[in-house]
């Protein structure tokens, strides 16, 4: 979530902003000590078959952070990534992969997760690798970033 609007993640909607009641339920309750990991929130978007993106703007509206990324960006305790730009090995079909996923010279989100799928991988991986080649991944499903 950005931190521009100094906790207030609802500044981040229009005023009017509504979203179905049994998403912002099953979002109040997922919600502990103010975060709900990135993984749960996507379950919830399954379970109700609503896009992410009305899940996220729920976490928003009741002023949660989504933590513990599944590609690593942010979430992840102090520092908040659990990836790195070190030119950590890539698997030699990733390379490929990721940079056909590209739009405008980013990996979005949703790409990502399709790139990790397709290749039978753990999301975190592809997050590895795009760090390592120095690629941005943008527009998160759920509209953190």
């Amino acid at each position: 979530m950005a931190s521009q609007h100094s906790g207030n993640y609802r500044a981040k909607h229009p005023q009017d902003t509504k979203v179905d009641p049994t998403i912002m339920d099953r979002v109040a309750a997922s919600i502990l000590k103010g975060r709900i990991s990135c993984k749960t929130a996507h379950a919830i978007a399954v379970e109700l078959n609503v896009a992410p993106s009305q899940v996220g703007i729920a976490i928003d509206l009741q002023n949660g952070r989504i933590h513990a990324c599944q590609l690593g960006l942010f979430g992840h305790g102090k520092g908040g990534k659990i990836v790195a730009r070190n030119g950590a090995e890539i698997k030699a079909e990733l390379e490929p992969s990721i940079r056909r996923g590209l739009i405008d010279g980013k990996l979005p989100c949703a790409a990502a997760w399709r790139i990790a799928d397709t290749n039978g991988i753990v999301r975190l991986e592809v997050g590895r690798a795009s760090e390592s080649l120095g690629i941005k991944i943008n527009q998160c499903q759920l509209g953190a970033f």
